[in-house]
This record gives C-alpha cells, structure tokens and sequence, in this order.
C-alpha cells in the first residue's frame, strides 16, 4: 500500500502562484508515475500534468500548459508548480500514483492509477 498526502492548497487571487505537494509513504520501493488531477464542483475529474518515475517525461492539460510544473525532487515527493492561476482552475487538486515497469511512462488517464490522495482545495478569486 501505498499512501499519498497532498498539501500546499489554498485561496489565491488570479494571477497568483501556488505549489502543491505530495508526499509518499508505504510500499514507496517500487516504480510509481505521478499525476495531478482535478475536480471542479458539479464536474468530472480531469487530468492535469503526469510525471514518469524517471522523471524524464511529463504530460499537461492543454489547459494548464505554459503555467503549470510538474516535478519530483526525491522519489518520494511530487510538486505542481501552478503560476498565473485563473478563476477556472479553482478545483479539489489530487495527487495520484501509478504502478509502472517503464521508468519513461508518463499516465494521463486515472483509471491507470493505483493510488490517490485525499485532496487539497485550491480557490481562485478573481
């Protein structure tokens, strides 16, 4: 088992910058991709950005692209970087984590993860 706890969620006007964090622990000795999604209310849960283990690849929403960093600095910890947040990104933000044997695969579909964190709640005022 493997467990995710995100942090870093917040109120912020747009235009403003927050980071995410997601700290991983348990079965961590495995080979495990990283994704952010999201949650808006009264909507789907979408993709966000995707990290491989290797972190060499990394995938983005068109709509996040440009403003938003995926990375990793230990196996263990994921960030998202978010600049120039906009009212429509405001969203329950979720890390998850994904059993892979190819340290290059970056996944863009949550249906391929494993693991999911509890959520932390970003709001964009504008």
């Amino acid at each position: 088992q493997v467990q995710l706890v995100e942090s870093g969620g917040g109120l912020v006007q747009a235009g403003g910058s927050l980071r995410l964090s997601c700290a991983a622990s348990g079965r961590t000795f495995s080979s495990y991709a990283m994704g952010w999604f999201r949650q808006a209310p009264g909507k789907e849960r979408e993709f966000v950005a995707a990290l491989s283990w290797s972190g060499g690849n990394t995938h983005y929403a068109d709509s996040v692209k440009g403003r938003f960093t995926i990375s990793r600095d230990t196996k263990n910890t994921v960030y998202l970087q978010m600049n120039s947040l906009k009212p429509e990104d405001t969203a329950v933000y979720y890390c998850a984590a994904a059993i892979v044997w190819d340290p290059a695969m970056a996944i863009m579909t949550s249906p391929d993860y494993d693991y999911w964190g509890q959520g932390t709640q970003v709001t964009v005022s504008s």
